[in-house]
């Protein structure tokens, strides 16, 4: 019996061991003094791999963006060397318009804000489409895109006529994305919600003290694709 019990309690660990293998592997890249930092936008140059996920950490919970870099690799680009410079940290969704989308990505320091605004990229041409959840680069006109984005509330297709090229989408949180506080809507001077150019001057102190209750994204985290599991052949 007692030989019996010391062969099933074998079994039972090695069972576990082997289910243990089979999970996928995860990792993540941190912001790290091996990153560069996001003040200075010209060492921010990367190629971003082909596919990756980012999981965003915010005031009202987390959601991820998964990226296709075929889809607009500029915006992807830039996208991915601004999340691997934790550039995103303490950024505020300034500009919610529900049914519309939600934007964000001006520094709440002034003084990173400054050094962004002209490091523009060249447009990429639209391969996909503004759909529910698509994320895609702010532009005020051809080749002006630096730092700004918005998700799609809803299917916004008219805007892939004007320019915008969405380079990923929410894969995962979405509902999260959905409660962003949109009290403010449509930011000064055609609204009542934050003046961007405020925003680039004064940073975070404006608007923690004109407008207490914007959201904000405590964390951007690049997480890499799925590893296959140790006892995959094809690994």
């Amino acid at each position: 019996m007692i030989n019996l019990l010391c062969a099933l309690g074998l079994l039972a660990a090695v069972v576990a061991t082997k289910a243990e293998n089979a999970k996928p592997a995860v990792t993540r890249e941190k912001p790290s003094t091996a990153s560069p930092g996001f003040a200075d936008p010209a060492k921010l140059t990367a190629k971003a791999p082909a596919t990756f996920k980012v999981q965003f950490e915010t005031t009202k919970g987390k959601f991820t963006i998964e990226v296709t870099r075929s889809l607009a690799p500029n915006g992807a680009d830039r996208f991915y060397n601004l999340v691997r410079s934790g550039y995103f940290t303490g950024v505020a969704f300034f500009r919610v318009i529900p049914g519309f989308m939600c934007q964000f990505g001006i520094h709440g320091d002034p003084s990173v804000s400054a050094k962004w605004r002209a490091a523009t990229i060249p447009d990429d041409p639209v391969k996909g489409s503004n759909t529910r959840g698509t994320i895609t680069f702010a532009t005020a006109g051809p080749n002006t895109r630096t730092t700004q984005l918005f998700i799609n509330f809803g299917d916004n297709t008219r805007l892939d006529s004007d320019g915008f090229a969405p380079f990923g989408k929410v894969s995962e949180g979405m509902n999260v994305v959905d409660k962003i506080n949109g009290e403010y809507g449509e930011g000064a001077p055609a609204g009542n919600g934050p003046d961007q150019m405020r925003i680039q001057r004064e940073g975070n102190a404006y608007l923690k003290k004109d407008f207490p209750n914007l959201d904000y994204i405590k964390s951007a985290t690049i997480v890499s694709r799925e590893l296959p599991a140790k006892n995959d052949p094809i690994r």
